[in-house]
């Protein structure tokens, strides 16, 4: 049976989850989604069909939810949830994929009685080639914990932690990471130009390259490492470049410093 859920946040996450849910079969009649926005909130509910309301006060008042999740942003995390303090300790589970956001910020306002999952997904999930982190307070059942997996299974790969802390490097390494794979694509295209390509193909090459790189990769049973020696022949191209990538002061160095920056950046947001 499809579990009961309200889904406050109909935006670009908030979207893909919901029509990972419905693709996977789950039944809309049994699902709310609270947004604000009269555009978004009609275009969900023309779209998917699910009932759709603009403020948590307006769910119908015999709904007792098997799990809220919160997909919205961490700047109003603190003004959303106090709308739903009526759930707690109907069996309901609070899923969060606000980032940055503390299991300790929502307890402060769900109470000690609060099961809590604190998620960090990534923007492939548009795709169904996300990778969630989850994270759950002690008060979250085992049942509660399989049914916030099987809800984030729907956009793609999930991994569980039992620190919290290490929600902050999962952070900096796979919610922002796709920025770091777009940022490649660009800095391929400009060093194609520079080295005398047109730039519409030069971007086109960088684009499909890490585009099917990527999609080999993820078919592959072989770790990164032997993909990359397959591809390099002793004394060729691709080993004078990764002369250069492979140097002291080259990739690894910038990649673990962006890291490390966003993993801070992560710990001051949560306080």
């Amino acid at each position: 049976m499809s579990p009961t859920l309200v889904l406050a946040g109909g935006g670009k996450m908030g979207g893909a989850l919901l029509s990972g849910w419905l693709d996977r079969g789950m039944d809309a009649a049994a699902m709310t989604v609270v947004a604000p926005h009269p555009d978004i909130a009609s275009s969900l509910a023309r779209r998917h069909g699910v009932a759709v309301v603009a403020a948590p006060e307006a769910i119908a008042a015999d709904i007792r939810p098997d799990v809220v999740v919160f997909a919205v942003k961490p700047q109003v995390i603190g003004t959303v949830v106090p709308g739903y303090t009526r759930f707690v300790g109907a069996g309901t589970v609070f899923l969060s994929i606000a980032a940055g956001t503390t299991i300790a910020t929502f307890e402060e306002t769900l109470g000690s009685d609060g099961a809590v999952v604190r998620a960090m997904p990534n923007t492939p999930a548009a795709v169904r080639r996300g990778i969630t982190v989850a994270c759950a307070n002690s008060r979250t059942t085992a049942e509660q914990r399989a049914l916030c997996n099987r809800l984030l299974e729907a956009v793609g790969a999930v991994a569980w932690v039992e620190d919290e802390a290490l929600m902050d490097p999962v952070t900096a390494v796979s919610g922002s990471g796709p920025a770091y794979v777009f940022y490649l694509v660009e800095c391929l295209t400009a060093a194609g130009v520079d080295a005398g390509l047109p730039a519409d193909l030069a971007q086109r090459l960088a684009r499909t390259t890490v585009a099917g790189a990527g999609e080999l990769l993820h078919r592959s049973e072989d770790p990164a490492e032997v993909l990359r020696r397959n591809v390099t022949s002793p004394g060729g191209t691709t080993a004078a470049a990764l002369e250069v990538l492979m140097d002291q002061r080259g990739l690894q160095p910038l990649i673990s410093a962006a890291v490390k920056a966003a993993r801070k950046r992560s710990q001051e947001l949560a306080g």
